[in-house]
């Protein structure tokens, strides 16, 4: 599998100021004035692309959950198969995103802020998790490692899976059973991938 390059990591100042506040004091008590600030910026220049911080952090998330995404994909490996490639992708992807520091933030101080694309609509990083996803299963499907079925609903059905294992794993882990641990569910979600997965 051919590891997608995205410009997710290129450096925009403004969006790297908004990283910075939202890490240093959640989304809620960011500012525009406060990014403005630290991207050395005026707040006009701000409200020509951004009407408020929603809007920004939205575009921020899109960045960073992309870059984890892609950059969790392995490259092609000998004697891999597509779909080897894309649960190892897959369960490296749920743990980076759980590591990952503005993830973290979020989860723990403005949680709410996920909600709308958990319960109303797909944002735009989850537009661009299931073209990788459909990517990826199609090239399953063409070297027969894959189960055929239609690629959107797959796609979906994996993003499902997936999301619910970077979101709610934390309520489900018990650090004092090495049965309930997150490597241990780590291991059931790949079990899960691959049974779904396999034709």
């Amino acid at each position: 599998m051919t590891p997608i390059r995205h410009n997710s990591q290129d450096s925009d100042p403004v969006l790297d100021a908004v990283r910075d506040c939202v890490l240093a004091v959640g989304v809620r008590r960011t500012t525009l004035t406060d990014v403005a600030r630290r991207a050395g910026v005026s707040r006009m220049t701000l409200y020509r692309r951004w009407p408020d911080v929603r809007s920004l952090v939205g575009d921020l998330m899109t960045r960073e959950w992309v870059d984890v995404a892609t950059r969790a994909m392995p490259a092609e490996r000998p004697g891999a198969d597509a779909r080897t490639l894309l649960v190892d992708g897959l369960v490296a992807g749920v743990e980076a995103f759980r590591a990952h520091p503005l993830f973290r933030k979020i989860l723990d101080v403005d949680p709410e802020l996920l909600l709308p694309y958990v319960l109303d609509r797909r944002g735009a990083s989850q537009e661009a998790l299931l073209a990788l996803l459909a990517d990826a299963l199609r090239e399953g499907h063409a070297d027969g490692s894959v189960r055929t079925a239609p690629v959107e609903r797959q796609a979906r059905a994996l993003l499902l899976i997936v999301q619910s294992f970077t979101l709610s794993l934390r309520t489900m882990t018990d650090a004092d059973d090495p049965d309930l641990t997150a490597a241990a569910f780590l291991g059931e979600l790949r079990t899960i991938l691959e049974r779904t997965l396999t034709p």
